[in-house]
């Protein structure tokens, strides 16, 4: 079992060395069998089709995403509402940019003929997860502000997505807040994206200071500035 856990750890490290080099539409596990001197067959014993190493891959860096969000708030302080958001805000970006093609395998485009299983769904709202905990700290501290002024309500028909995520990873947030950190959610990862899929080139000279702004400006839309 020991000797199976190292094969499949290698077999996972020269993927995501292949996703670098051909990203995740051009992964192929005869590729990753010739580079590790394997047999094809002994690999396809491991993961039996390219959609399985995809997944492993996926849960993999959506693990590794978390831990680092979740390590990041631990060592903030837990009653400074707004420094947790800027240090998870500042982690996530900062994990972004040290590992672009993992990033861009979670949050770029998708990979054709891909269908993500529900294995993934877990990991993926690791982060989500962290945000929802310091805005429900808030809510418990009495600490959370309303939303800006002049907020639009919130649209019957998003009431019901509201109360998905509220039962989910959201707990103790109303509908608007619930959609307020749905929206920082959605702005952060988009800021990320930009920046490290290029879409800021000649906009934006100071990535990290404007990003910080964002950050800032997002957490006063929440109610957490």
């Amino acid at each position: 079992e020991r000797a199976r856990a190292e094969l499949t750890a290698e077999i996972k490290a020269t993927a995501l060395a292949h996703l670098a080099e051909h990203g995740a539409a051009g992964l192929s596990l005869r590729a990753v069998a010739r580079d590790l001197g394997m047999a094809s067959s002994a690999v396809y014993r491991y993961f039996p089709s390219r959609d399985e190493l995809l997944t492993a891959l996926i849960i993999d860096s959506y693990d590794r995403l978390g831990e680092a969000a979740e390590r990041a708030d631990a060592t903030a302080s837990s009653a400074d509402f707004l420094e947790r958001w800027l240090t998870l805000g500042r982690t996530v970006r900062g994990w972004a940019l040290a590992h672009p093609h993992e990033y861009a395998l979670l949050y770029g485009s998708p990979v054709p003929g891909y269908r993500a299983p529900q294995d993934t769904v877990p990991p993926a709202t690791r982060v989500t997860a962290v945000l929802s905990a310091i805005v429900s700290d808030a809510v418990a501290a009495g600490a959370l502000a309303d939303g800006p002024p002049g907020s639009p309500p919130v649209p019957p028909r998003l009431a019901a997505d509201a109360a998905r995520l509220r039962e989910l990873i959201m707990p103790g947030l109303d509908d608007a807040a619930v959609l307020r950190c749905l929206l920082a959610w959605l702005a952060l990862f988009g800021a990320v994206s930009f920046e490290l899929f290029g879409h800021l080139h000649t906009v934006v000279t100071d990535h990290a200071e404007t990003f910080d702004h964002q950050l800032r400006a997002l957490a006063g839309y929440v109610g957490l500035g």
